[in-house]
């Protein structure tokens, strides 16, 4: 599993979500902070954290989906 992790498919997709959705989630959630460019180290940190969350959703279920596939020869 933790090879599957590293798979340039897997990360580049999970980079990918991560962007959209933390993008997306920032802006509702921080919105009037970003555009004032008035943040607190407290709302930076909920930022890195709402970009990592999405990209963690999308390496597990990419991931879990790789573990479902049959391996070559079975």
């Amino acid at each position: 599993m933790i090879n599957q992790i590293f798979l340039r498919p897997v990360v580049s997709t999970a980079i990918k979500v991560a962007i959209v959705v933390g993008t997306i989630l920032a802006l509702i959630n921080h919105g009037p902070a970003l555009l004032a460019l008035e943040l607190s180290r407290q709302q930076i940190v909920q930022i890195a954290l709402t970009y990592l969350v999405p990209y963690g959703v999308s390496t597990y279920s990419s991931v879990k989906m790789l573990q479902t596939q049959p391996k070559p020869g079975d």
